[in-house]
């Protein structure tokens, strides 16, 4: 299994290929349309992701340590960009979660090319993976 260091370093790579944005959009409309459909008992309200101007459900699960994601949105942009955080969260250990920076959108030059709102959609679903880690971690420790 990859790192998420090693993962954004792939995304890095793809993104290298494309010359324009146009081009990258693409891609990311591409990941969006090959992300599974998330099952419909988890689009609840619990799950929607507030900050978003499309509607966004992430839900977690935990086993032996490693989370585990299932995502969706009504908008096929942010359904790629989604993809691209699974692909590096999902499967990751909850320290690895919590303590890994997210620099890959940055490297990309993404944070340039998305509106300010959808800018802080993809901030709010970072911080809601996130704080699914620190949650499962907290339970860990009650326990």
């Amino acid at each position: 299994m990859s790192s998420i260091k090693d993962i954004q370093e792939e995304i890095i790579d793809e993104f290298a290929f494309y010359d324009d944005w146009s081009d990258k959009y693409e891609y990311i409309i591409e990941l969006g349309k090959d992300l599974a459909s998330m099952q419909a008992e988890n689009k609840t309200d619990d799950n929607i992701i507030k900050g978003c101007q499309s509607k966004v459900w992430i839900a977690c699960s935990n086993q032996n340590d490693q989370l585990y994601f299932q995502a969706d949105s009504d908008a096929i942009i942010v359904k790629g960009l989604i993809a691209l955080l699974l692909r590096v969260y999902n499967h990751q250990k909850i320290e690895d979660i919590i303590q890994e920076d997210l620099y890959f959108i940055e490297k990309i030059g993404m944070q340039n090319h998305l509106s300010p709102t959808r800018s802080n959609g993809l901030l709010a679903m970072v911080k809601q993976i996130k704080f699914y880690a620190m949650a499962f971690k907290a339970k860990r420790a009650a326990n």
